[in-house]
């Protein structure tokens, strides 16, 4: 018993010399230049030599206590790791006199990332300056929120065997974040898909929950996911190179996964005003939502680049001021291109024509079928398309037909030079029976008139309007009327003219003339006139 107690002590008291040795060497530290001062914090938390007194020497006495600056350089070693900041020793000056270029002060900045951690020479040694002392705590609550923080006090400082890398709590601890996303990707996707659904199903609101909640779920779930990795990624204390390229891995893929969630937001949205827009007559809105998504999509894009590059830390505001210089030489180039975006502007804006709409403007005749950002897509009656510009139809004179409340038929009805009066004044009176009787032309505007005498013909003016809005009805109605008026003809016994020249002859006994044997008695004409509206009106 008393060799093992002689034992035991004699192995602490060499436990205890070995240490006080250790830490004689140790004290042998230098602060005499940035290098020495930077490499004394770090070395000395290290896992193989992890002696956080000596580390705290790093930082002035006068500043803060010892037990203080102890808790000072573990915090700020932390944040260097939680946060993936790389120090590269080659960078550090190791002149005793090195002058800050920007200050002129006698100062060494250890990465931009954190403005305010720098050391500072005091007398002939240097130590991290005040203002970093003051910002550790503030540093420390951003990387760690939420208290987690707590959980570093759970893991060893060192001791442990490493694995790959990596000591075995940290392999742990990464298989605990993995089963925790897991879970609470399950847990939200269980939430969504078998409780939201299932009530919206119950109320009556199936549309609501196939075509919103369910194509937003899944992204919506995983995208959740990203801001525990990096509340607790941290955590874990990664070595610097790999917790590096962890975080910049999350900052890159929970944006790419914000953008895909927005991006089916902004199809339901475009879904909601589709169905908005087909309850309105005006069809110039139902193209402007497909603009509108493919507008909000590149907005989502765009953002979420400048997201993602943000959070590579790339100098937007260098990026945004090199566009804009040149812009001007970009905008100089595509003038054109962007005429034709504020023409489309101002298509929806005045709105002149609307899908569906038959326009003439110049070279352009025929029906709107798409308004885009560029160009206006238009299908003539040949059934080619054409592809106008916009800022051609904003500057020209463009006629919509598509607008008129009656569409205008013009033409001369051409009679024979031997119709009598009283026939033509019968046939006249006929023509307005027919326009009055047809249940699509317009009754208190139209003009028909024996007004002209022709070379080779009696002329009537038949001055009408249709009260349809396509041009197909237009084309039916015009068919129908013209072939009452040649039913109303032959009734009556009129014969159409055409250009010709006629050679007139004594009627020779043996034969008959070629004129036409008309009725020329009044009342007579009148009962057939009467006669023919009342069949028409039936046939019609």
């Amino acid at each position: 018993m008393k060799h093992v107690i002689l034992i035991l002590f004699s192995s602490v008291t060499f436990q205890l010399f070995a240490q006080e040795a250790v830490q004689k060497e140790i004290i042998e530290f230098s602060l005499s230049s940035p290098y020495n001062t930077i490499y004394t914090h770090l070395e000395y938390l290290q896992d193989d030599s992890y002696y956080p007194t000596v580390s705290a020497k790093a930082f002035n006495p006068s500043d803060v206590s010892q037990e203080k600056a102890v808790e000072l350089a573990i915090r700020l070693k932390q944040i260097l790791d939680g946060k993936g900041l790389y120090l590269d020793m080659d960078d550090w000056p190791r002149n005793i006199n090195h002058l800050d270029s920007v200050t002129g002060r006698y100062r060494y900045y250890l990465t931009s990332k954190l403005p305010d951690l720098y050391v500072e020479k005091v007398g002939n040694k240097w130590y991290y300056s005040k203002k970093t002392v003051n910002s550790i705590d503030k540093w420390h609550s951003e990387v760690f929120p939420y208290g987690t923080d707590r959980l570093l006090e759970l893991f060893p400082h060192a001791g442990s065997r490493t694995y790959f890398g990596l000591y075995l709590w940290q392999h742990m601890g990464i298989l605990a974040l993995i089963f925790l996303s897991f879970l609470v990707h399950k847990l939200f996707t269980f939430i969504i898909e078998k409780i939201i659904i299932r009530v919206l199903m119950r109320f009556g609101y199936p549309t609501l929950a196939h075509e919103v909640v369910v194509p937003v779920a899944r992204p919506l779930s995983i995208l959740v996911i990203f801001p525990i990795l990096m509340l607790l990624v941290p955590v874990l204390q990664l070595p610097v190179a790999m917790g590096r390229w962890v975080v910049i891995m999350l900052k890159i893929i929970w944006p790419v996964f914000a953008i895909v969630f927005f991006y089916r937001v902004v199809d339901i949205l475009s879904l909601y005003f589709e169905k908005a827009a087909e309850k309105t007559k005006n069809t110039l809105d139902d193209q402007l939502v497909p603009l509108a998504r493919k507008v909000l999509k590149t907005f989502v894009i765009i953002i979420g680049v400048l997201f993602i590059l943000d959070n590579l830390e790339v100098n937007i505001t260098g990026i945004i001021a090199g566009l804009s210089i040149g812009g001007i030489a970009f905008a100089l180039a595509a003038q054109d291109t962007i005429k034709n975006f504020f023409g489309s502007l101002m298509i929806f804006i005045d709105k002149p024509f609307q899908v569906g709409d038959w326009i003439s403007s110049g070279e352009v005749d025929g029906t709107v079928e798409e308004v885009g950002f560029r160009s206006t897509r238009v299908r003539t009656f040949r059934n080619s398309l054409m592809y106008v510009p916009n800022a051609v139809l904003t500057d020209r004179m463009v006629d919509n037909h598509g607008l008129r409340e009656f569409r205008r038929f013009f033409t001369q009805i051409a009679v024979q030079y031997d119709t009598p009066p009283v026939v033509i004044e019968a046939f006249v009176e006929g023509l307005r029976g027919i326009v009055n009787d047809h249940p699509k032309t317009r009754k208190e505007v139209y003009h028909i008139y024996f007004n002209d005498l022709a070379d080779s013909s009696l002329n009537i003016m038949f001055y009408v309007f249709f009260a349809v809005p396509t041009w197909a009805e237009e084309l039916q109605v015009r068919h129908e009327i013209l072939l009452s008026i040649i039913k109303l003809a032959d009734e009556l016994g009129v014969q159409f003219a055409f250009p010709t020249q006629t050679l007139h002859v004594e009627t020779f006994p043996e034969k008959l003339g070629n004129s036409a044997k008309y009725v020329k008695n009044s009342p007579e004409l009148k009962t057939k006139v009467e006669a023919f509206l009342v069949k028409n009106r039936k046939a019609t």
